[in-house]
């Protein structure tokens, strides 16, 4: 299966190199996605509570309308 993904002679340069960026990339990505929970764990946390609320009464209905 390798060998159809990637055609003969275009073998990358450096795939240790490219292989270590992707895991850079993939650790920064990490980082901002933990401090993005931190950050709207903490605004939710000032949030005032949700109380549940009972539900609306049903609306009557005006009945037949006069043509």
């Amino acid at each position: 299966m390798s060998q159809e993904a990637v055609p003969e002679g275009a073998a990358p340069e450096h795939p240790k190199g490219l292989l270590r960026r992707m895991e850079e990339l993939m650790a920064a990505l990490s980082a901002d996605l933990t401090q993005l929970d931190a950050d709207l764990q903490s605004s939710a946390d000032h949030l005032p509570s949700c109380d549940p609320v009972a539900p609306a009464p049903p609306v009557p209905s005006p009945g037949p309308t006069a043509l």
